[in-house]
């Protein structure tokens, strides 16, 4: 890589100021409380008969506080005499194998013991019915065999279609719950149908199998508890409908557009379902969402501990690194991609030998047509935007934004001897 080091070597990095993006931010003070005075609402406690044994799904998703939502629900269904147990809902997520799903649950912080149940993963599905074309609907095994079954989940925006419902409980029913070959029978035809699939599959599994109830979740701009939902089974299409509504209206956004440059520290599987959000960076991997604007080049740097080496999205980047084509795990990421047919997340762009020469190709890449005044934002990972990094060029229009607040003056890029750079994901937490 000599030549391209001497190709980049008089590129300039602008100095880059920490700011922070003001949205408003909704939250639930009482996580535990809040879950419990919903799972004890009359409507919902009536379903529950002692000596039930309930399957409930948690999925792949780094919903913000995952694992104590779990823990109060499985508590309060041990309080009204049942007898639950979790299935991982994810789909072919974990190298869609049993012991990779729950490592996936492990690394979000929900394991038997923090649950205080049994963690039953299996990837063996019983059909429960057809569609019209011909489409299997599957249930996982374990959760079919159950007396009842149990739903949580975040609802927000999908990374590759609009529609009524997108990702939230619905979309677990659906896809989570069938496991990677339920998964992909709801792929099967794109994301073009996705929306009408992921509904019809998840009205024959309501109308079939004795679904309770789900516990959906709404999360602000700070990836903050915002409303927490208990809703009875026959109402969870609907009522998710409105959910989402709020969901979006609660997305942060990059606020100074536009960009020539988009640096993302992190993608990872427990910040959006593609690794990188599309409505933060722009890049859709279907032509079947629209996110907004983005930056003439996208970098992603690494890939997080959590993901296991599943690397989806990174086709969404136009450059990346070593460092993360090295920790790639091909058997999860393709896993992934076979399953939902979206090639384009794991295209692989220029990789560069450090995190130092992946900026630079980007602003040598970028046609500004001075790159002196590059418009640069850097963020950690596409859910925490709260507080970003911007490049001097845009610092007056962060002056004249009634939304953000200047926390520093710009300040140069720091690398260590090998080019990369020592914060990559931490340094907006303060680190």
């Amino acid at each position: 890589m000599g030549m391209i080091a001497d190709l980049l070597v008089d590129i300039a990095l602008p100095k880059m100021a920490r700011v922070r993006q003001e949205f408003a931010a909704p939250r639930v003070e009482d996580v535990a409380a809040a879950v419990r005075d919903e799972i004890r609402r009359a409507e919902i406690t009536r379903r529950v008969k002692p000596g039930m044994r309930i399957a409930v799904g948690v999925g792949s998703r780094g919903m913000a506080e995952i694992a104590l939502i779990v823990h109060v629900t499985i508590e309060e269904l041990k309080r009204l005499g049942a007898a639950p147990f979790i299935v991982p809902a994810m789909g072919s997520h974990g190298g869609a194998t049993a012991e990779g799903q729950k490592q996936v649950l492990a690394s979000l912080g929900v394991t038997e013991e923090s649950a205080g149940c049994p963690i039953r993963a299996g990837m063996d599905v019983v059909e429960v019915g057809r569609l019209k074309d011909g489409l299997a609907v599957l249930i996982d095994k374990e959760a079919f065999e159950a007396d009842g079954i149990v739903v949580i989940n975040r609802i927000r925006a999908h990374n590759a279609f609009s529609g009524p419902n997108e990702s939230g409980l619905v979309k677990m029913i659906t896809i989570g719950l069938g496991n990677q070959k339920g998964a992909d029978a709801a792929h099967v035809f794109g994301f073009g149908r996705m929306a009408e699939l992921s509904v019809e599959m998840a009205k024959v599994k309501l109308a079939k199998l004795p679904f309770l109830f789900g516990v959906g979740t709404v999360e602000n701009a700070y990836d903050r508890v915002a409303r927490i939902a208990a809703i009875p089974a026959e109402q969870i299409i609907e009522a998710e409908r409105e959910l989402l509504a709020e969901a979006k209206r609660n997305m942060p956004r990059l606020l100074l557009q536009p960009m020539d440059i988009l640096i993302v520290d992190q993608l990872g599987k427990e910040f959006s379902g593609g690794g990188m959000d599309p409505y933060i960076t722009g890049r859709a991997p279907t032509p079947f969402l629209d996110p907004g604007p983005t930056a003439t080049r996208v970098v992603v740097l690494d890939v997080t501990e959590r993901s296991h080496g599943n690397s989806c999205g990174v086709g969404m980047a136009d450059i990346t690194t070593r460092r993360l084509f090295n920790k790639m795990d091909l058997e999860y990421t393709y896993a992934n991609i076979l399953t939902s047919t979206v090639t384009a997340s794991a295209r692989i762009g220029l990789i560069m030998e450090s995190d130092r020469l992946a900026i630079q190709a980007a602003v040598k890449t970028c046609n500004a047509a001075d790159l002196g005044r590059v418009r640069m934002v850097r963020i950690a990972n596409t859910l925490e935007v709260g507080e970003i990094l911007v490049s001097e060029s845009m610092m007056d229009d962060a002056r004249r934004h009634a939304d953000i607040a200047i926390l520093g003056d710009p300040r140069p890029w720091s690398f260590n001897a090998g080019g990369d750079l020592a914060d990559v994901g931490v340094w907006h937490r303060g680190s």
